[in-house]
């Protein structure tokens, strides 16, 4: 009996769809554009391992880190203003590169850098600091955890809490990188890795960490030049951004039970 060849079909050489990447972060143009150079991996990972080594090699390096603790924690705000004046222009770089060196050392906290470079250099040049540094410190996290992917972004931040992140970030996508920035006690380092590895586009991560952190960075501006007031306006600024977004997530969540129900 002769054979006959079957052609197969169009339909059948197709993929099979996944729907878990047909919609949210994963269906995003920009993820190809993030594979094409490796540039920014090289980037990231030289920056970061230049502070690892250095801090931990170099007994200078970990001196500074030290008396920034020291001095930054201190509550004295002319002795703030004083120690980073010190660097004179390189004090903005100083800021910048502790903002990258927090989401590895764990040595000063965000919030307590926006303070500072409020603090320091007064409401409309410290903005323009603290934009600079979330941008650079966000962009780092985000080409690693985008490399780098699952294996290492769980070591980082510990597998259940790069689970949950990973689940906060799919469900809710470009809405979940806006709150956890306007929540400055939120981890703002992990949302950066787990973007990266959801391969979140690079531009929608950053177009969302901008606009959570510019109505937080204004927000700091204008409680001014105050240590205590600063940092009781960080705590309810956190409270306010989370009872909000508490607030959006049952929304939504009845919103996609009643539509459901519907179908």
């Amino acid at each position: 009996m002769k054979k006959t060849n079957t052609p197969i079909s169009e339909t059948s050489k197709a993929p099979l769809n996944n729907p878990q990447k047909e919609e949210g972060v994963f269906n995003d143009p920009e993820i190809h554009s993030v594979k094409k150079s490796k540039a920014p991996l090289y980037i990231s990972i030289g920056i970061v391992l230049a502070l690892v080594l250095s801090y931990f090699l170099i007994p200078g390096v970990q001196d500074f880190f030290s008396e920034a603790w020291s001095v930054l924690t201190s509550d004295d705000e002319q002795r703030i203003k004083n120690w980073v004046g010190q660097f004179g222009m390189l004090g903005p770089v100083v800021i910048i590169i502790a903002m990258v060196a927090q989401m590895f050392l764990l040595v000063i906290p965000t919030p307590l850098l926006m303070v500072v470079s409020v603090l320091a250099y007064g409401p409309i040049f410290g903005s323009l600091i603290i934009l600079a540094a979330v941008f650079c410190a966000s962009s780092v996290g985000y080409f690693l955890g985008a490399y780098l992917g699952p294996p290492v972004v769980e070591k980082i931040l510990g597998p259940k809490g790069e689970k949950q992140v990973e689940s906060f970030i799919a469900d809710y996508g470009f809405g979940a990188v806006i709150v956890t920035r306007m929540a400055p006690f939120l981890s703002n380092d992990a949302i950066s890795f787990v973007g990266g590895m959801l391969r979140m586009g690079y531009w929608r991560f950053i177009g969302a960490t901008l606009i959570g952190i510019t109505p937080l960075t204004i927000f700091v501006a204008w409680l001014g030049e105050n240590n205590e007031r600063l940092k009781s306006g960080l705590i309810w600024a956190s409270v306010i951004s989370i009872v909000l977004f508490a607030a959006y997530v049952w929304w939504d969540k009845r919103r996609k039970k009643k539509k459901s129900a519907a179908n």
